[in-house]
Formats: C-alpha cells, structure tokens, sequence
C-alpha cells in the first residue's frame, strides 16, 4: 500500500505490477479538459504525486504502457468509467485503458463520488469477500451496497452515495 508521498507516479511505474492480482488506487479520476493547477488536461487520468520528472497524472496513454495481470483493477475515484471526451461512449476512457493494459475486470465509476461513503463501500467490499473466500465480488459488492441502504442511521441511504461504482468483468 503506497499513500501520499510514496503514491507517487514515479515509483508506480517502477513497480511490477504485473505480479498484483488485485490494483486498488483511491485517488481522483480526471476526465477530459479537468483542469488541475497550471494542467489543462488533454486526456483522462488519474491523480498521483508528482516528482522524480513525473507530473503526478497517470494517463490513458500512460496506462496504456503498464503491464498487468490483474484480476481485478478498483478505481475508486470518480469519473473512472467516463470516455475521452463528453460524446464518447461510457468505458473508453480510462476503463478502455485498464482493460488494454491487462485487466480482466474493473470497478470504476460513473459520476463524481462522495469521498467517505467510496471509502466506505470498498473497504466493506473487501471486508465482506475476505470474510468469506468463496463469494463473487459481485455479490460482496451487493451485500456491501445493502449494508449502505440498510444503515440506521440513514447516512447513506441515496444512491448517490453507492450507485456510481458498477463492476465490469468478473475478477472470479
């Protein structure tokens, strides 16, 4: 687990990843024309730290260039599913990327998350499948999505808070 500093686009390219089945990155998803600081961006991406001669956005073209071998890809950010431009179709934006590099399924989003209920969703979905090995990510994820719905208190009830992340492949 790399997080702040060490999450940087630098050392992620140095990493042979590859050899990781499941790729969790918790970060911000950019889409097309986002501006971040003085960046205007051409092309998807997602944010990491800059440095070591890196910006800090991982790229669709950069994605492009990784090897993987990865069951499962969980871009927990949003706008992951979102395409190049406005009028591209859903999933060939960074999703496409991810597939192409290796891939085999994805959890991305749709729209704009909310920060604490994304966090909370993934870290009940992994919860929920490691505590029981046997369980398809799809259902972990439902179980995870019904626990949200199902919550006394009622925080987390909306769709808007669940409904942006949609599993594309089996990672089973």
């Amino acid at each position: 687990m790399r997080t702040g500093a060490a999450a940087s686009e630098a050392a992620l390219k140095e990493v042979p990843l590859d050899r990781f089945r499941v790729l969790h990155f918790a970060t911000h998803g950019l889409v097309t024309g986002d501006v971040a600081g003085q960046t205007v961006l051409g092309e998807p991406a997602l944010a990491l730290t800059p440095g070591r001669g890196e910006d800090g956005f991982l790229t669709v073209s950069e994605i492009l260039s990784l090897r993987l071998n990865a069951d499962w890809v969980v871009l927990s950010a949003c706008n992951t599913a979102v395409g190049n431009d406005p009028d591209a179709e859903a999933l060939s934006g960074l999703a496409q990327a991810f597939f192409y590099a290796g891939a085999r399924s994805l959890m991305v989003s749709h729209w704009p998350v909310e920060s604490r209920s994304a966090a909370h969703l993934m870290t009940e979905t992994f919860r929920i499948r490691a505590a029981n090995p046997g369980m398809r990510a799809a259902e972990a994820q439902r179980q995870a999505i019904l626990g949200m719905i199902d919550d006394p208190s009622g925080r987390w009830v909306h769709p808007a808070y669940w409904a942006p992340f949609v599993l594309v492949g089996s990672p089973d």
